[in-house]
C-alpha cells in the first residue's frame, strides 16, 4: 500500500484523527501540545499518528489535502485544519460539538 492509501485509510478509519508531531502524551511541538491537550479535554477517543516516526506520512500528508503545517485534525472524514483553527473552534466551543457528534457517548 503506498503512502497516500495508508493516509486515506487512516483518515476514513477513524472518526477523529490528528496527525502530529509527537503522541499526545509526548508531543514533540508546542502546536501540537495544545491541539492534544484540547483534544484530550473533551474525554473523547482520537486516534493520532505520529509524522515524526513515520518520515513518509511527514513528507506526503500536505498532499493529501493541500494542508502544509502540522498537525491535522480530520473528522469524519474530512479536515477540520490546523492548530489555529482547532483553538478557533475550541473557544467558541465547534471543535467539542463536532467531536461528540463524530464519537458520540464513546469515553478515552
Amino acid at each position: 500500500m503506498d503512502v497516500m492509501e495508508r493516509i486515506d485509510n487512516a483518515v476514513k478509519e477513524n472518526d477523529v484523527i490528528v496527525f502530529m508531531k509527537g503522541t499526545p502524551k509526548l508531543p514533540q511541538c508546542g502546536f501540537s501540545s495544545r491541539t492534544a491537550q484540547v483534544l484530550m479535554s473533551y474525554g473523547k477517543p482520537f486516534a493520532y499518528i505520529n509524522v515524526i516516526e513515520d518520515p513518509e506520512i511527514f513528507q506526503n500528508l500536505p498532499r493529501y489535502q493541500d494542508w502544509p503545517t502540522f498537525p491535522q485534525i480530520y473528522i469524519k472524514g474530512e479536515l477540520i485544519g490546523g492548530h489555529d483553527i482547532a483553538m478557533e473552534m475550541h473557544e467558541n466551543g465547534t471543535l467539542k460539538t463536532a467531536i461528540e457528534e463524530a464519537v458520540g457517548d464513546a469515553k478515552a
